[in-house]
């Protein structure tokens, strides 16, 4: 099967020396609802797309990352079940957080990506050489944006970073030419 994507030529290039992909997670990999039992539990809603194509980053050697205000035993099951290990959870401040991975990764801001959708992702999304973010995105922050997504947050727009960098680093073709046998 011939691959359908495409993407502006400037895009890939931007894309292509992506090593480790940040994800900020309320907005970004859920819909940014906060849903609370009569317990007090954080429930979250992730979707399928989103996880499946951080499995494909991960085959194809790009480490996907998560860097998060909030923590919730929620989040943490499905970032397990989708096997990312590098996670920091409960940071206002998030770029010492991305840093620290950074470091633990051998990786430079050069070779980083961020998505996120509000303030606290400003710090990495301006660093980063790929910034990526929802079209429910704060103003200010799509305003920074390299590529803002059809899909909104939860629904999707992962999926699509996710297939940009497939796209950007040349694993795409491979990844579909696989899933179709």
């Amino acid at each position: 099967m011939k691959p359908v994507l495409s993407f502006p030529p400037e895009l890939l290039l931007r894309a292509q020396p992506v090593k480790v992909v940040f994800f900020d997670v309320d907005g970004v990999l859920t819909d940014g609802g906060l849903y609370f039992t009569e317990l007090g539990e954080t429930t979250k809603r992730f979707h399928t797309l989103d996880g499946h194509g951080i499995k494909l980053l991960q085959r194809a050697g790009i480490t996907p990352a998560v860097v998060t205000g909030r923590d919730s035993p929620a989040l943490r099951l499905r970032l397990k079940a989708l096997g990312v290990t590098h996670a920091r959870f409960g940071t206002e401040d998030k770029r010492p957080a991305a840093e620290a991975i950074l470091a633990e990764l051998g990786l430079d801001w050069a070779q980083a990506a961020a998505m996120g959708d509000d303030w606290p992702d400003l710090a990495l999304l301006t660093r980063s050489a790929l910034a990526c973010v929802p079209p429910g995105a704060q103003a200010e922050v799509l305003a920074v944006a390299h590529h803002v997504t059809r899909a909104a947050g939860g629904q999707g727009a992962v999926r699509e970073c996710c297939d940009l960098l497939l796209v950007a680093s040349g694993h795409y073709a491979a990844l579909l030419d696989e899933a179709c046998r």
